[in-house]
């Protein structure tokens, strides 16, 4: 029989509102942007490499495209926009935590870079508003009896990771990068997120508006439990940067599985006499 068919994650219409509402703002908040992209140019500037062809994944190109002039900007839909085989560099910037197919934005990556092309990906981790998750969870669990989805899930750093292999990458990095980010207040944060682009587009959303009571419970539990003495709440970002190579023949390879000379219990023995290390500059 043929399978039903799953519900997205993210309905993307709303998604593409919800930027375009963002961007369109006096103040867009891009705080966020701005260290992916300081993180991006920091990890491009220790690699020993001149990238020529550089292509950009991200729903905030307006926001990318002035660090990087010349490159090549496509936003993050289901179908990316990338030519095969064309660039020796791709950027995945701050869209994969909406990815329907993450592991397939991957791939269609991978299949954009030339062998030995350079992939990174910067996406929302696990720690991402775990403060205001936790928070909303509670007040409409207590108040309604039940939770509607809030917040688009966001994965660990190991699962980020193991991505990079299932999409065929070689060398594969996983590094998480933590913020912390005072608010005034609970509803100066839930703006912020509204200037960010960042609220609740998730396919499975309760479309009516939360009720102010569970907002208002909500807001109390955060400044009790993730307040300081100051009033100010403490709200964690978490961004995960992937790294991981196009394959091709003169990379380095593993070692096979058995190869190695010496056993790890050996070379962890504090008893075992050491040998000694000869320099081809010795005496002989």
């Amino acid at each position: 029989m043929p399978q039903k068919p799953t519900q997205p994650l993210t309905d993307r219409k709303a998604l593409d509102h919800q930027r375009a509402r963002a961007l369109a703002m006096p103040e867009p908040a891009r705080f966020l942007h701005d260290a992916a992209i300081a993180e991006t140019q920091e990890r491009l500037g220790i690699v020993n490499r001149t990238f020529s062809k550089m292509a950009f994944v991200t729903g905030f190109s307006q926001f990318w495209a002035p660090a990087f002039p010349g490159a090549f900007f496509t936003t993050d839909q289901e179908q990316l926009d990338l030519p095969l085989g064309q660039f020796d560099l791709v950027v995945h910037g701050m869209g994969l935590h909406w990815a329907n197919d993450p592991v397939g934005q991957l791939v269609q990556c991978r299949r954009a870079l030339r062998p030995d092309g350079l992939l990174l990906c910067l996406c929302f981790g696990g720690r991402t508003l775990f403060e205001l998750r936790h928070c909303l969870a509670e007040a409409e669990s207590s108040l309604r009896g039940g939770l509607a989805p809030r917040v688009a899930p966001m994965g660990e750093i190991r699962d980020l990771g193991a991505l990079l292999q299932r999409a065929g990458l070689a060398m594969p990095v996983a590094d998480s990068l933590p913020l912390q980010v005072h608010y005034p207040g609970f509803y100066p944060l839930l703006r912020d997120l509204r200037a960010m682009g960042e609220t609740n587009a998730l396919a499975a959303r309760d479309r009516r508006p939360l009720p102010r009571g569970v907002l208002h419970h909500a807001a109390e539990l955060y400044a009790e439990r993730f307040g300081d003495e100051n009033g100010q709440l403490m709200a964690t970002f978490e961004i995960i940067t992937l790294t991981g190579w196009a394959p091709s023949d003169d990379q380095p390879k593993p070692l096979r599985p058995g190869s190695a000379r010496q056993s790890l219990a050996e070379a962890l023995d504090p008893n075992r006499p050491q040998a000694q290390r000869r320099s081809p500059f010795d005496e002989n």
